[in-house]
């Protein structure tokens, strides 16, 4: 399996979090994260995304099977969650675990 992360920094990441969550929970249902009263993890259709907010920054984590399916999870999390965020100008920057 593949991973990534992206640490978004934003003192409203509880709000974005939620918006995200609420928005993309529609199609595929939101699982809570154990041990993360806060966080929701998505079954998309290409893999898994978590989004755990905290106090000054909201994390975004992708799981998938391959290069491919990863950057689609990602790019799902990111375009929304930017497009969410465009008036404070939110950026997206994902960094993929072993490479």
């Amino acid at each position: 399996m593949r991973t990534s992360t992206a640490v978004v920094p934003t003192a409203a990441a509880s709000r974005y979090a939620k918006q995200l969550l609420s928005h993309l929970g529609r199609k595929s249902g939101v699982e809570p994260v154990e041990g993360d009263p806060e966080a929701g993890l998505l079954h998309l259709s290409s893999g898994v995304g978590v989004v755990r907010p905290r106090a000054d920054r909201l994390i975004l984590e992708a799981t998938a099977a391959d290069d491919e399916a990863l950057a689609a999870v990602e790019d799902v999390l990111g375009r929304h969650l930017e497009r969410f965020g465009a008036r404070r100008e939110l950026t997206v920057t994902w960094r993929r675990d072993g490479g």
